[in-house]
């Protein structure tokens, strides 16, 4: 997937793509290609639909720290984001808990306002009215080129 990522944005590139005409979205373990992505190369806007911290935090909750042998640090590089930042998450994520979500929010400098969809799981965002409408208000009128 990281790869596949990689290669695209380069093809952007070669066909001369402008970066203000991309917009990284990924979702839950597919967040982590695209905070890297979006850490190392210029875009328009980022979406992280139910972020992890880190792939250690996911499995073990108490984590408070990156380790050396963690493959998905993303709280470590979203830092680096300088793109607007839009984070989606339901507070009762069973998979991915809503505390990862609010501390990607938290640690990114270019975050806008999240959406926090109460009472929405891992799966089932995209059900809540809320979630189109916000994704609408960010492209639309939140983007410097909207």
């Amino acid at each position: 997937m990281k790869r596949t990522l990689h290669f695209n944005i380069l093809m952007c590139k070669r066909y001369g793509v402008s970066p203000e005409n991309i917009i990284l979205y990924g979702q839950s373990i597919g967040t982590v290609p695209t905070v890297d992505l979006a850490s190392r190369y210029e875009c328009a806007a980022v979406i992280l639909h139910s972020p992890l911290m880190s792939g250690l935090r996911v499995a073990f909750p108490d984590t408070r720290k990156t380790y050396c042998f963690d493959a998905f640090p993303s709280i470590d590089k979203i830092s680096k984001v300088t793109s607007p930042v839009l984070v989606i998450h339901g507070t009762e994520d069973e998979v991915i808990d809503f505390s990862h979500g609010l501390a990607m929010y938290e640690r990114c400098p270019r975050a806008v306002e999240p959406l926090w969809v109460e009472g929405a799981g891992h799966n089932d965002i995209e059900l809540y009215a809320q979630y189109l409408e916000r994704l609408k208000q960010f492209i639309s009128h939140e983007l410097p080129n909207s």
